[in-house]
């Protein structure tokens, strides 16, 4: 039985959990996502999540609720999650389906054992989650048509915003591995060149209009040789599942040294990801049709079905001491170019992937003003502040903001979500 139809079974059976699940809990039991905690007894385990437990996949497995499996239990005692993808989805969807059958309701094998209940469940406000997987690569697209649309207009012709490139690839480039952390840490405000419309050179100091980009991400779970290349329609068998992303932008830093190569110090001092990965299975329920795309893209870019997720987006800003205040919605369904030609087009030339790659998928943004996913938009370049709950304005990120991305999907009372993708912006250093 695949994956989707153990979550059909359940959503026709009407199951529950017998863990408390609240209605807007992201992780219900038709979740079920993957990622890496430590506490005051365990230096890092392999967990995933239900309600508001984590649910430790080295005790699970040690006590014997996994036993049908012949991989080694030390696969959840690793650091990251690197290992547990690479033996691969026949694997990791078993694991899943299995723990989706032990915490549906009537089942006793764990519920019955309140020793064993101790080991494997813990509160998630006990424990602190770690970065999830060890990115070797990453790289981020530019595949929102509504976000593309804008910065032309903004920095280009208005007339013409999109590049004569921009409808036939999925545009991308290959950003910085080693700055990309998990919700929760916080970074200084970058420093870099700037070029001020009114001096003759440039100048160096803090970025001035520090930016937001609101963004989703996936993980490579399979890993490919030079020379191989993905197809569309092979594409889903090398994505292991998704997460929340904020692929941070320093706006003035970026504006004076994109031309000729792409962004470089604009970029590469920090990206923030969610500490749980959704996995593909659990988001199939909520494909939704695409873009109709035109021109015709060539044939390795083409693809059949439904490939676009209903994902819902929220952006926050909250102050030092002061409430947060929601800036923008948005939803990934919005994206022009899918994961599947992302990855096509990422390795048609031959590019190897590896576990753990990490891809973004470029700022999200949808057609209404409110749905903008970054504040270059919002604000349009600074000209049209954002005013937040505590009566303060914002035309980019101030000094101590924090910076909160949530995300789920909803369907016919089932909710699968992403937690939260949260950083803080330090003083320049």
């Amino acid at each position: 039985m695949t994956n989707f139809e153990v979550i059909n079974n359940i959503i026709m059976a009407n199951k529950t959990s017998w863990i408390k699940v609240n209605t807007d809990s992201d992780f219900s039991i038709y979740n079920i996502p993957f990622g890496i905690y430590t506490d005051a007894n365990v230096k890092h385990h392999a967990c995933s999540a239900i309600g508001d437990q984590i649910i430790d996949l080295y005790e699970l497995c040690h006590h014997g609720y996994l036993g049908n499996f012949s991989f080694d239990n030390l696969v959840f005692k690793e650091s990251t999650l690197n290992d547990f993808i690479a033996l691969g989805k026949e694997i990791t969807n078993a694991v899943r389906n299995r723990i989706i059958e032990l915490f549906t309701e009537g089942n006793t094998e764990l519920q019955s054992n309140e020793a064993h209940r101790k080991d494997i469940l813990k509160a998630q406000t006990s424990v602190k989650m770690l970065m999830p997987i060890r990115v070797g690569d990453y790289t981020d697209f530019y595949s929102s048509i509504d976000h593309a649309t804008n910065i032309g207009k903004m920095i280009r012709d208005p007339e013409n915003a999109l590049m004569p490139n921009w409808k036939h690839i999925p545009v991308g480039y290959h950003g910085r591995a080693s700055s990309v952390c998990v919700s929760g840490h916080s970074f200084h405000r970058p420093k870099g060149q700037q070029k001020p419309a009114d001096a003759p050179i440039p100048v160096f100091g803090p970025c001035k209009l520090l930016d937001f980009e609101l963004e989703t991400a996936f993980v490579i779970g399979r890993r490919t040789e030079m020379g191989e290349s993905v197809s569309t329609a092979k594409a889903d068998e090398y994505i292991f599942g998704m997460l929340l992303f904020n692929d941070w932008s320093a706006r003035d830093i970026q504006t004076w040294e994109y031309v000729p190569l792409g962004p470089f110090l604009s970029k590469n001092f920090a990206s923030t990801v969610s500490p749980w990965i959704v996995t593909l299975e659990a988001l199939e329920p909520f494909r939704t049709k695409g873009y109709i795309q035109e021109p015709k893209v060539l044939p390795y870019l083409e693809y059949s079905g439904d490939k676009n997720l209903d994902i819902k987006l929220e952006m926050y800003i909250q102050p030092e001491n002061s409430e947060a205040t929601r800036v923008c919605t948005s939803n990934y369904k919005y994206m022009y170019w899918t994961m599947e030609q992302q990855l096509a087009h990422h390795t048609v030339n031959g590019c190897n992937i590896n576990v753990g790659d990490l891809m973004g998928s470029g700022t999200i943004s949808g057609p209404d003003p409110s749905e903008f996913g970054s504040m270059m938009e919002l604000s349009w370049k600074g000209t049209k502040p954002i005013k937040l709950n505590d009566g303060s304005e914002r035309k980019f990120i101030n000094d101590n903001d924090t910076v909160t991305i949530k995300g789920w999907c909803e369907k016919d009372g089932i909710r699968v979500g992403f937690g939260e993708c949260k950083a803080t912006v330090l003083p320049s250093n």
